[in-house]
């Protein structure tokens, strides 16, 4: 480790409140034991109230009422932390490496009290990842380098309707992590708009030497959000969707990220919704179909018949 990082794993050791010799920080931080006198002598000089005690039962203390460094964590937000990481790094974080030397230089500063109760947090607490999911970390390091730069990129970007990618220049102005995927708003050349895309969709990305200057506060979240749901408050021509069945059900429907921006109304064994016509009929049917017999249609009379007619469609697809 480097000289900062030791003096630092040091003042770890000092903070727990116990006392400690130089014998157990060498052995502890694998350094020969006049180097921790070295730095002990630095450590006083910059202001660090040290207390060494002589002889048997000597070693080195902090001075009790020592402001303590914002650095310095408790066992709690020391587990925040740690636990932070594990579901970053199931999102697919793009700073990983950094990430894992962050937390390594956490638990390693810890004294063998917190090391203990980290140990006891940690193992109780798993993420598990999706099955299959492509790694997208290069290509999200490449983006937040162009986001923080103010430097257009070039992606191969294939949309969900297309079967070949297109290539296009675009400037990044922030990332989303929504739904478990990685989403860039950013202004795209080729539409001369603000679009958001899908990061597991880029096939390859180039630095360019085209700058750009991002919106002043501009809010990717606020963009994608109203991408995603278009404000309806006070909007005309919403009509009721009507759904009844078991409170499980009801209560998955009521936390959709769709029909859940939608709720108007709930009881025991019914749910209310507004919507427009047209997505009740094209889309809503979809949704309610892995339902099966858990729920029932009250209104419209209109979706019923739309639910039969995609049952009828994809009947006459198998069988074909």
């Amino acid at each position: 480790m480097s000289k900062i990082d030791n003096m630092m794993a040091i003042l770890w050791m000092l903070n727990s409140g116990s006392k400690i010799t130089a014998k157990q920080i060498s052995e502890k931080l694998e350094i020969n034991i006049r180097t921790v006198y070295r730095y002990m002598d630095a450590l006083s000089v910059s202001g660090v109230p040290i207390i060494s005690d002589t002889g048997h039962n000597g070693g080195y203390t902090l001075l009790n009422h020592f402001i303590e460094s914002p650095l310095f964590f408790d066992v709690d937000e020391q587990t925040a932390l740690l636990h932070a990481a594990v579901f970053a790094k199931e999102a697919g974080y793009f700073l990983s490496e950094a990430l894992n030397r962050a937390t390594s230089k956490l638990q390693m500063y810890s004294n063998q009290e917190q090391e203990r109760l980290l140990k006891q947090h940690l193992e109780g607490l798993e993420v598990i990842n999706p099955i299959g999911r492509s790694s997208i970390e290069p290509i999200l390091q490449e983006l937040e380098q162009g986001r923080v730069n103010e430097a257009s990129v070039e992606i191969e970007y294939r949309t969900s309707r297309e079967e070949q990618s297109k290539r296009r220049i675009i400037d990044p102005y922030g990332m989303i992590y929504w739904n478990n995927n990685w989403y860039v708003i950013a202004f795209c050349h080729l539409r001369s708009e603000i679009r958001s895309f899908r990061v597991g969709r880029i096939s390859g990305i180039i630095q360019t030497e085209i700058t750009f200057n991002r919106p002043t506060f501009f809010s990717a979240g606020e963009f994608f959000m109203n991408t995603l749901l278009p404000e309806v408050e006070g909007k005309q021509g919403l009509i009721p969707l009507v759904i009844c069945g078991k409170t499980s059900a009801l209560d998955n429907l009521c936390q959709h990220w769709f029909l859940g921006h939608h709720f108007k109304e709930r009881t025991s064994k019914e749910v209310t919704f507004l919507l427009e016509e047209e997505a009740i009929h094209t889309y809503i049917p979809y949704l309610l179909l892995p339902y099966g017999k858990s729920i029932q249609v009250i209104e419209p009379v209109s979706l019923k018949q739309k639910l039969i007619e995609v049952l009828y469609d994809l009947i006459h697809y198998y069988q074909i």
